[in-house]
């Protein structure tokens, strides 16, 4: 009995283990790869690609090819235990009234969608009726075609899905607002 008790320990602690190693995300690929081919393929392909978000239900499959033309649309990448992505998307709420015309997607890598969840709500961003979406980006799509290695980005595209620019790094609701409209920071 008591070497059946120690198998299942062992067994689990061996369980365990192996699932705390997996990563949130995969990382990035090699650097030194990206780094030789100078365009990255959002350059390459500047209208707004197909990929798939998993929606907050967690079972909800969203295409971005379903996003309505007719608007400038922001891909915002984040994650939400980032300090930097949590101050640009608080500055961004607080100055929505600027980008009101902007239809926003929220995607994360993050595999935990509870923690997408409330922050979602701590954030009423369903209160905002140009937030589309939020969800994970659970192909890790963005990473592979933005080639980004930080957080938050935000992937800006205008009314016919043409890229206008990609912002690395925090941002706020008037830097959205000058690139949609064409200003010159």
């Amino acid at each position: 009995m008591s070497r059946i008790f120690y198998l299942i320990i062992v067994l689990s602690l061996l369980y365990t283990s192996v699932w705390a190693q997996d990563p949130p995300f995969p990382p990035p690929p090699d650097l030194v790869a990206w780094s030789k081919d100078s365009i990255k393929p959002y350059q390459k392909y500047p209208t707004l690609p197909s990929f798939n978000i998993r929606l907050l239900d967690s079972v909800t499959i969203f295409n971005t090819d379903n996003i309505p033309s007719g608007k400038p649309i922001a891909i915002v990448f984040f994650d939400p235990n980032c300090k930097h992505c949590q101050h640009s998307i608080n500055a961004l709420i607080k100055s929505m009234d600027s980008v009101r015309n902007v239809r926003f997607y929220f995607i994360t890598p993050v595999h935990d969608l509870a923690l997408l969840r409330n922050f979602y709500m701590q954030y009423h961003m369903g209160d905002y009726k140009n937030i589309q979406i939020a969800g994970r980006d659970f192909e890790f799509f963005f990473f592979d075609f933005y080639r980004t290695i930080s957080y938050p980005d935000v992937a800006l595209y205008d009314k016919h899905k043409k890229l206008i620019r990609l912002i690395e790094g925090e941002f706020s609701a008037s830097d959205i607002y000058n690139c949609i409209n064409g200003i010159k920071n």
